[in-house]
C-alpha cells in the first residue's frame, strides 16, 4: 500500500513539473512529433500501395505464366542489366511452339506491353486522350489477363492474322473520348494509323479507389502493331531489344508447376540452351512477382523507418539536454526531498517518468498526426493506404523507448546529487 501511494506522489509530482513547463515540454517533443509522424504516415502510404499492387496481381490468376526475355525477377537476384540485354529476343514462333503444347489453354503474344511500352494518344473527332500504352496482342489478350468485355467483343484470329486495322479499348480512352456516344463501330487514330472500335475492356481493379493507371491503354492485334510500328529491336547499351510478352494459361486440370516445366522445356530447346546453362529467359508466375513486390516495399519501408529514427533521434537528445537543464534549475528542490527521506531510486523514476511522459505524448500526437496525413493524402488523390496496428505500436515504443534511452543519463544525475551540496546550489 505504502509503494502504491509513493508511486502515486511520484508519477503526480513528474507531470505536474510538465504542466508548470508547457512551453518547454512542447518544444522538448517536436523532433519525436516529427519522427512518429513520419514513421506512421510513410508506413501507411508504402502498405497501401503495397497491398494494392498485390491485389492487381492477384488478378491475373495464380496459374498465369508470363515469359520475358528478363524481368523484375532478374534484377531482384543481382544479375546485372548489360548482361540481361545479351538475351536473346523472344519470337512469334516461340508463342507458335508454346500454342501445340497440350497442356496449354491459351497463349498471348504481346508487343509493347513491357519495360519499353509504345506510348500514343488515341484520338477520336475533336477528342483526344493523354499519351498511353498501345499494346499488340493476340484474341486471347482479354482471356489471359482475366479482364472482361465490357461492349463489344474482342478481335477475332482471322484479324489477327491478317493484320485487320481494329481496336480494342481500355476503360479510360473509352470514357475519354466516348462520353454518352456508342464507340463501336466509330474509327479513331493512333498514330498515323486509323483503327475500328470494336469493343470496350471493363475496368481493372483498383483497391483503395486509387488509380494505377491500369486502364490506360489500347490493345491492336500484333499483326497491326508490327506494320505500324515495325518490329525493329531498339538499341539498348549496344544490345537489339525487342518489347515481347508472352502469356500463357494452362488448361484447368494442369497445374502451374507442371505448366511451368513444360514451357522451360521447350524454350530452352528452341533457345539451344546446354543442360548446364541457365535460361535465358524469365518465366514470371503470380506468386514469384508478389514476392518480388513484396521484397521492395519491404526494403523502401525500411530505409523510411530508418530516415524517420534520425528525427526521433534528435528529439532524444533534444529530450536529455532539457532535462539535464531541468536537474540543474532543481538542484535545491532535490537537496530538500532527500533530506526529507527521498532515496534515490524515488527521484530517478520522477525524471525517468518525466521524460517517458514526453516523449510518450509525442509518440501520440505524432500518431494523431501520421494517420491524418495518410487520410489526407487519400482523400486528395485516392492514393491507397494501410493503417496497421503495428505502426502505431512501433511509434508509440519508439517514443517512449527515446523518453526512457536519453533520459537516464540526466535522472541518474539527479539522483546521485549529494543532499548537502545541492541545498548549498544557488
Amino acid at each position: 500500500m505504502y509503494r502504491l501511494e509513493l508511486l502515486h506522489e511520484v508519477v503526480t509530482m513528474a507531470f505536474e513539473t510538465l504542466r508548470a513547463n508547457k512551453l518547454r515540454s512542447g518544444l522538448t517533443i517536436v523532433g519525436v512529433v516529427i519522427g512518429v509522424t513520419a514513421v506512421v504516415g510513410m508506413t501507411s502510404l508504402v502498405r497501401g500501395f503495397d497491398h494494392s499492387l498485390q491485389a492487381m496481381l492477384d488478378t491475373l490468376g495464380p496459374k498465369t505464366l508470363f515469359i520475358a526475355k528478363f524481368s523484375g525477377l532478374s534484377f531482384m537476384s543481382g544479375k546485372d542489366f548489360v548482361e540481361l540485354q545479351k538475351r536473346p529476343n523472344l519470337s512469334r514462333e516461340d508463342a507458335r511452339a508454346l500454342e501445340k503444347l497440350d497442356r496449354i489453354a491459351y497463349v498471348d503474344l504481346m508487343y509493347g506491353g513491357g519495360f519499353s511500352p509504345q506510348m500514343e494518344r488515341v484520338l477520336y473527332e475533336r477528342g483526344r486522350t493523354k499519351q498511353m500504352a498501345i499494346i499488340g496482342a493476340s484474341e486471347a489478350f482479354a482471356v489471359v489477363n482475366h479482364v472482361e468485355v465490357a461492349m463489344g467483343r474482342a478481335f477475332t484470329e482471322t484479324e489477327v492474322n491478317h493484320g485487320r486495322p481494329v481496336v480494342v479499348l481500355g476503360d479510360a480512352p473509352y470514357r475519354a473520348l466516348f462520353q454518352n456516344i456508342d464507340p463501336l463501330g466509330k474509327e479513331v487514330r493512333i498514330g498515323n494509323g486509323r483503327y475500328t472500335v470494336v469493343g470496350v475492356l471493363g475496368t481493372r481493379p483498383s483497391p483503395g479507389g486509387f488509380n494505377l493507371g491500369q486502364d490506360e491503354f489500347a490493345v491492336i492485334p500484333y499483326t497491326s502493331y508490327a506494320r505500324q510500328y515495325g518490329m525493329r529491336p531498339r538499341r539498348i547499351h549496344g544490345q537489339e531489344h525487342l518489347d515481347v510478352t508472352i502469356v500463357v494459361v494452362p488448361r484447368e486440370q494442369v497445374g502451374r508447376d507442371e505448366a511451368a516445366r513444360e514451357v522451360e522445356k521447350v524454350m530452352r530447346i528452341r533457345h539451344g540452351l546446354r543442360l548446364d546453362e541457365e535460361n535465358d529467359f524469365d518465366i514470371i508466375t503470380q506468386e514469384a512477382a508478389g514476392k518480388a513486390m513484396q521484397q521492395v516495399t519491404s526494403a523502401t519501408l525500411l530505409a523510411l523507418v530508418a530516415m524517420s529514427s534520425i528525427a526521433l533521434l534528435v528529439g532524444g537528445i533534444g529530450v536529455m539536454a532539457i532535462m539535464t537543464i531541468s536537474v540543474t534549475e532543481r538542484t535545491r528542490e532535490i537537496g530538500l526531498r532527500k533530506a526529507l527521506g527521498a532515496r534515490r531510486r524515488e527521484i530517478l523514476l520522477q525524471f525517468l517518468l518525466e521524460a517517458g511522459a514526453l516523449t510518450t505524448l509525442g509518440g501520440v500526437i505524432g500518431v494523431g498526426l501520421g494517420s491524418g496525413t495518410g487520410l489526407l493524402v487519400h482523400w486528395i488523390s485516392g492514393f491507397p493506404i494501410s493503417l496497421p496496428w503495428w505502426s502505431f505500436a512501433l511509434g508509440l515504443g519508439f517514443s517512449s523507448g527515446v523518453g526512457l534511452v536519453f533520459g537516464m543519463l540526466p535522472a541518474m544525475k539527479a539522483s546521485r546529487l549529494d543532499p548537502i551540496e545541492a541545498l548549498r546550489h544557488e
